[in-house]
C-alpha cells in the first residue's frame, strides 16, 4: 500500500522529471527501446497514478492538472529552438495520463471497500 507521505513528492517529482526532459534540448532526451510515444504514454500514466493515489479525495483536480500540465508542456516546447509542440503528442500525454488516473482511482476505491469492510 503506497502512502500519501511518499506518493505526494514522488509524484511531484515525477512531474518535474517530464517537465524536465521536454524541455530540455533533444539531446538530453533519454534513449529508450521503446517508441517515442509509448514512452510519452507511460511517463505521463505514471504521473496520473502517483497524482491520484497522493490526492485521493481530488481526482477531479488530478485530472485537471494532468490535462492542463500535458499540454501546457507541449506548448512549452515552442520556447525550446530544438524542440516541437504537436497537438498529438498532447493528446497521447493526456491519454497515458488518464489511464493512470483511472488506475489509481481504482487502487483508491478498493482500499476504501477493504477499510470498511474491516470496520
Amino acid at each position: 500500500m503506497i502512502s500519501t507521505k511518499f506518493s505526494r513528492p514522488i509524484a511531484w517529482l515525477l512531474l518535474a522529471g517530464i517537465i524536465f526532459v521536454t524541455l530540455s534540448p533533444i539531446g538530453l532526451r533519454p534513449h529508450t527501446v521503446t517508441s517515442v510515444n509509448l514512452d510519452r504514454a507511460l511517463a505521463f500514466s505514471l504521473v496520473g497514478f502517483m497524482f491520484a493515489v497522493a490526492y485521493p479525495r481530488h481526482w477531479i483536480a488530478v485530472a485537471a492538472l494532468v490535462i492542463f500540465g500535458a499540454l501546457t508542456i507541449e506548448y512549452l516546447q515552442y520556447l525550446s529552438p530544438t524542440r516541437h509542440a504537436r497537438l498529438q503528442d498532447a493528446v497521447v500525454k493526456i491519454l497515458g495520463g488518464s489511464v493512470g488516473i483511472l488506475v489509481g482511482c481504482a487502487l483508491n476505491k478498493g482500499r476504501s471497500a477493504k477499510a470498511a469492510a474491516t470496520a
